[in-house]
C-alpha cells in the first residue's frame, strides 16, 4: 500500500466536483495538497474545507505560460493528479467549432502541457506518482461525445503509453476511468444517465487506486464499465447498431 501521508500533491482541477471531493480525501490521510484550477475564490473555499492546510495556485492549462507560472510556484511535488476537464454534448450533426476545440485543449492538450513540466523532474530524481483521469466515454466512440470523448481516449492512450516508458522506474503513473458524476457538466446531459456516482463516491475509488502500487488502472462503477470495455469487443456492425 502506497504511503500518502506527508507527501504533496499537485491537484490540476480542484475547484469543484470531483477535484473537490478527491482534496478533501486526500487531505484526511494526511497528504499536502497544492490546489489549481482558473477559478481563485473557488479555490480558497475548497481550501477552507479541507482537514489541513493547502497551498493555492490558480492556474489556466490552455495557456502555455500560465501553466509554466504555475508549476514554478508550486515547485517539487511528490504527486500530480490531473482532473481538469470541460464538457459539453456535441453530436457531429451540431458540431460546434469553439466548444469541440475547448475540449481537445483542456481536457488532453492541456494535461500535456502540465505533463511537460512535471514528468521530467519525477524522472530526473527517479521518484514520482501521476495519476490521470481519463473516461469510460474514451474506451469506443460514443454518439453526442464530439471533442469530449475523443480528448478522453488521447488521454487514456497518454497515460498507457506513459506507463510503458516509466514501469521500470520510481515513476509511477496510473489510469483512472470514471463513468457519469454528479457535476454540473453532466448536469447539460438531457438523457438519464445510469449508475450516476456522486463526487465523493467516485474519489473514493480514486483514492483507493492511488493506495493500490500494484494497480495501473480502475474502471468504475465496476458493473457500467464492463459495458464499455466489452464493447471494444463487438464486430462494427453490432456496436453500432447498439450504441449509435
Amino acid at each position: 500500500m502506497t504511503e500518502l501521508s506527508g507527501k504533496r500533491y499537485w491537484l490540476v482541477g480542484a475547484s469543484e466536483g470531483l477535484g473537490a471531493a478527491l482534496a478533501a480525501k486526500l487531505s484526511a490521510v494526511g497528504a499536502d495538497v497544492v490546489l489549481s484550477a482558473r477559478n481563485a475564490e473557488r479555490l480558497a473555499e475548497v481550501a477552507a474545507g479541507l482537514p489541513r492546510p493547502a497551498d493555492i495556485v490558480p492556474v489556466d492549462i490552455a495557456d502555455d505560460a500560465s501553466v509554466a507560472e504555475a508549476a514554478k510556484a508550486v515547485g517539487d511535488i511528490d504527486g500530480v493528479v490531473l482532473l481538469a476537464g470541460v464538457y459539453w454534448p456535441m453530436p457531429a450533426t451540431e458540431w460546434k467549432p469553439e466548444d469541440a476545440v475547448k475540449m481537445a485543449d483542456i481536457n488532453f492538450t492541456g494535461f500535456i502541457r502540465v505533463l511537460g513540466h512535471v514528468v521530467p523532474q519525477m524522472v530526473e530524481k527517479d521518484a514520482g506518482h501521476i495519476v490521470i483521469t481519463g473516461s469510460l466515454s474514451g474506451f469506443r466512440g460514443l454518439p453526442g461525445a464530439i471533442g469530449y470523448g475523443a480528448s478522453k481516449a488521447g488521454v487514456m492512450s497518454l497515460a498507457e503509453s506513459m506507463r510503458a516508458d516509466l514501469r521500470k522506474t520510481g515513476v509511477r503513473v496510473q489510469l483512472a476511468n470514471p463513468g457519469f458524476i454528479k457535476t454540473r457538466l453532466t448536469d447539460r446531459n438531457e438523457f438519464k444517465m445510469p449508475f450516476l456516482m456522486t463526487p465523493e463516491e467516485a474519489a473514493q475509488e480514486m483514492l483507493e487506486l492511488m493506495f493500490d502500487e500494484d494497480a495501473f488502472d480502475r474502471h468504475f462503477p465496476r458493473v457500467f464499465s464492463w459495458v464499455f470495455r466489452l464493447s471494444r469487443f463487438m464486430p462494427n456492425w453490432l456496436y453500432y447498431r447498439l450504441f449509435a
